[in-house]
């Protein structure tokens, strides 16, 4: 499907292609340092304290995507982060706008994505004033973010700019906030150009600590590899999968750990916590040593914290000094550069053969079975067909609820771009302006949102987004007319008291996305799984696919809440 023809409006904006000469106020300024950053495209939304960076953007060469709705802007740029590795921007106006970007700078710093979220602020004059549309942004993001600026002169904004891409994506990667009000956007400049490019070098852990590291892991019987998301940020994939396949040690990993480790190699055992596989919280119970990489002992993977690994001594590498220690001592704590402390471990395979042995005896036995009863759709079978069917291009961009997990314990993921989700805020809604995100990042990826009847219409007005500018992104919507996950808890430790969780009036959701111009159909029957599968494969421009589920189809195993992970439900 081809994006939708633009609306011929006078005068005719110059081609992105073309930038401009010298910068001449504090708003081309900006637009003129977010390019000598590298930065290609936005994420926004106009209005009026932001107007005149608007004003700016045509003709600068920067590629503007025109959201719907603030949040959506965000999510978008948090996903491109994710998909690039570089910082996603995005840009509201003060006031509500503003505060519709709050929930995705928070899920950005929740989930150590680099972003730069700039806010439109009313002039400077009648800052604290209670002035039309003044909001304390600034004020309101202090917890969410890693540093915050107030442009008050012109002429600060290069220095502005890249110390904060510096800060976005150095150490551990968060998002940064600039807060310009309008007349420092609207102020003329003379002599300000943009500053050069700049990022810290990560801290070098010390040779000591490795090297106590090394003797534990060598003292060990049965090691297990607790890999999380601060692999990937930290640039250490490849450096963690040669190590794992030459030390040959079973590794498991968190929500957002996955894919450092392809999900189909051999010595790797699943997610661990709430929703994880049985081998994985088996083993990581069982084991007398864990090599935490880039990961913080997260509620969701530990649950009762005092059993869990109980008989494991600690080493955790990590670029964040805070995080070591925080939740869990560790018995050797080796902070600074993961990539360089990873391949700094002795490459030869460690005589652990019994423990080999038993974690193969715990996977084969606790495999997933996807033989469920029924004609329906199971949704853990569609999602493992789909993204065996798409191959090592699939990413999923994930909302949150009983999809999300189910993606987590059946998707196959070949790397860490490839699984997007909203892990520590667990933000509805991500779904689709991730999706978007990711695919206008990555073009030639089979960029697939996941989501459910709940989390799409958080944020449905995306779909208009889509299909303005034709981004091929393909939608699975999960429709079991109830808010699923919290319907299964209220089930099992509620007494099956339901509360506020039946949406039994939803839309014909297929009709919906027709209505914005997207391509959809429905399927509710298992024989109909392999075409609809195809069909969205096949399919060029956006579409959905609407797959009715069961309504009572729960998420197996689970960790029921103040139990350790050992005890697990499993039906």
């Amino acid at each position: 499907m081809n994006a939708i023809p633009k609306p011929d409006l006078a005068p005719p904006a110059a081609p992105d292609s073309a930038p401009k000469g010298a910068p001449k106020t504090g708003a081309e300024l900006v637009v003129a340092c977010l390019r000598a950053q590298g930065v290609e495209m936005v994420f926004g939304y106009p209005g009026g304290a932001i107007m005149p960076l608007y004003d700016a953007i045509p003709g600068s060469g920067l590629k503007h995507i025109l959201v719907r709705h603030e949040q959506a802007a965000a999510f978008a740029a948090d996903a491109y982060a994710r998909a690039t590795g570089k910082a996603g921007v995005c840009l509201a106006t003060s006031g509500p706008g503003a505060t519709n970007l709050l929930t995705g700078i928070a899920n950005a710093f929740m989930d150590s994505v680099p972003m730069i979220a700039i806010t439109g602020q009313v002039p400077s004059s009648l800052i604290g004033t209670d002035a039309f549309q003044e909001v304390d942004i600034f004020g309101m993001t202090m917890p969410v973010v890693k540093h915050s600026f107030l442009v008050r002169k012109a002429e600060d904004i290069p220095d502005i700019i890249a110390q904060a891409f510096a800060i976005a994506t150095s150490g551990r990667p968060g998002p940064v906030l600039i807060d310009l009000p309008k007349d420092i956007a609207q102020s003329p400049i003379t002599k300000a150009r943009p500053a050069p490019r700049a990022k810290a070098a990560p801290k070098p852990y010390t040779a000591e600590a490795l090297a106590d590291a090394i003797a534990m892991i060598g003292q060990a019987k049965r090691p297990v590899l607790y890999v999380g998301g601060g692999v990937a940020k930290a640039g250490a994939v490849e450096a963690l999968r040669r190590y794992n396949m030459l030390a040959g040690i079973p590794a498991v990993a968190t929500l957002t750990g996955l894919g450092a480790l392809p999900t189909n190699s051999k010595d790797f055992y699943g997610m661990l916590g709430m929703h994880g596989s049985k081998a994985a919280n088996t083993l990581v119970q069982e084991a007398d040593l864990l090599l935490v990489c880039g990961a913080r002992f997260d509620d969701r993977a530990t649950g009762k914290p005092d059993a869990f690994a109980p008989h494991a001594k600690i080493i955790h590498f990590d670029c964040d000094p805070a995080e070591i220690g925080k939740l869990r001592a560790a018995d050797i704590a080796v902070p600074g550069d993961l990539k360089a402390a990873l391949e700094g471990l002795p490459a030869h395979i460690l005589d652990i053969s019994p423990w080999r042995e038993r974690a193969r005896n715990l996977g084969q036995k606790h495999a997933f079975d996807y033989n469920a009863p029924g004609a329906g759709i199971f949704a853990p079978a569609f999602l493992k067909r789909l993204s065996e069917a798409a191959g090592d291009n699939f990413v999923a961009a994930c909302d949150v609820g009983q999809h999300q997990m189910w993606v987590a314990q059946h998707c196959r993921f070949s790397r860490p771009e490839a699984h997007l989700t909203s892990a520590g805020l667990g933000a509805m809604g991500y779904g689709i302006p991730a999706g978007m995100g990711a695919k206008l990042a990555r073009p030639d990826d089979c960029v697939v949102t996941i989501t459910g009847d709940g989390s799409i219409m958080m944020n449905i007005q995306e779909l208009a987004t889509l299909r303005r500018y034709g981004i091929n992104l393909k939608i699975v919507l999960f429709d079991n007319a109830t808010l699923g996950l919290v319907r299964q808890w209220q089930e099992l430790f509620y007494e099956g008291n339901f509360s506020e969780i039946d949406l039994y009036d939803n839309p014909d959701f297929a009709d919906v996305a027709r209505a914005f111009g997207i391509e959809a159909f429905t399927v509710s029957r298992r024989e109909q799984m392999d075409g609809a599968i195809a069909r969205l494969l096949a399919t060029t421009g956006p579409v959905l696919a609407h797959v009715h589920i069961n309504p009572r189809e729960n998420v197996w195993p689970l960790v029921p809440p103040g139990k350790s992970n050992i005890d697990m439900m499993e039906h």
